[in-house]
């Protein structure tokens, strides 16, 4: 009869070896899951804060506060003006709960608005994106309609650091498209003509019709070439020329003489539409004139 003891235990030696081998992978799959992918309940990771608006936590302070949460809701109980007439001032009454039996909204997180910059215009500097654009406000929107109304947040630098309200203004459209920025691409206006456009590197496309119409219907140009395009628009029409002092709005000027007041007083933003503006304490609803460049 044949001994197969041996055979027995060299079994048991290979199958002790085997199982010795898996604990050691499963514990290496382990670790490297661990490293790859985190503790299965570990809490996410916050977003981080964007690299390219200073002091954005103000910003975030400033729109989710009580103070301008309810000059959002004073501007929203008001109806817009329908007589277009120049410089139409209109008070808001300063109710002690402006908010109250208004629908529940939440005012997004602030994205930037970029312009493009005077030297830009002027043809003073090379046209490189670090020089072609400049982020002059902050837009916020809200999270939906309020009694059928889109209203936007503008935010302004305060003088020191930190943001401080500007104006709000009817409609969402600049939240909007300041919004459509992503990894690798840059967005911003020409407020003259509300043109919105994102650049890729250096080509410039068009967002909205405007901007298709300002680049001459083409899909894209080089941002050389829109250098020369804005040029020939504005390059009259800068700070201290006489288009400028006859108070027109237009994407040529980074702040307008409106923005230079102190944070306690809020004027009206540049552009076109309706604004909240709070002047001496008094909440007035101003439509300014605006002109279009043919």
């Amino acid at each position: 009869m044949r001994d197969t003891s041996g055979t027995r235990t060299s079994n048991k030696r290979a199958a002790s070896r085997s199982s010795r081998l898996s604990i050691v992978i499963a514990l290496s799959a382990s670790a490297l899951l661990s490293v790859v992918v985190g503790p299965a309940h570990a809490a996410p990771a916050k977003d981080p804060l964007p690299a390219d608006i200073p002091d954005y936590q103000a910003a975030l302070n400033a729109v989710k506060s009580t103070d301008l949460r309810n000059a959002v809701c004073r501007f929203l109980r008001t109806p817009v003006p329908t007589d277009s007439a120049s410089g139409q001032v209109e008070t808001i009454p300063d109710t002690a709960e402006p908010c109250q039996g208004l629908p529940v909204f939440t005012i997004k997180d602030p994205v930037a608005l970029n312009e493009i910059t005077p030297g830009f215009v002027a043809g003073t500097v090379q046209p490189l994106p670090t020089e072609a654009i400049k982020l002059t406000q902050l837009v916020s929107s809200l999270s939906t309609t309020v009694n059928g109304r889109n209203a936007t947040v503008m935010l302004a630098p305060t003088q020191g650091g930190g943001w401080h309200l500007a104006a709000v203004r009817d409609g969402d459209s600049d939240a909007t498209y300041a919004s459509k920025a992503g990894l690798g691409t840059l967005v911003f206006t020409e407020p003259q003509i509300r043109g919105w456009y994102q650049l890729r590197l250096t080509t410039v496309e068009p967002l909205n019709d405007q901007a298709r119409q300002g680049l001459g219907g083409k899909a894209s140009v080089s941002l050389s070439d829109y250098q020369k395009l804005v040029k020939a628009r504005y390059a009259d029409k800068l700070p201290g020329s006489q288009y400028d002092s006859k108070g027109y709005s237009g994407g040529y000027s980074l702040q307008r003489k409106e923005d230079d007041a102190p944070s306690s007083t809020l004027l009206l933003a540049s552009g076109s539409g309706t604004a909240l503006a709070l002047a001496g304490g008094a909440f007035v609803l101003r439509r300014r004139r605006r002109a279009t460049t043919r």
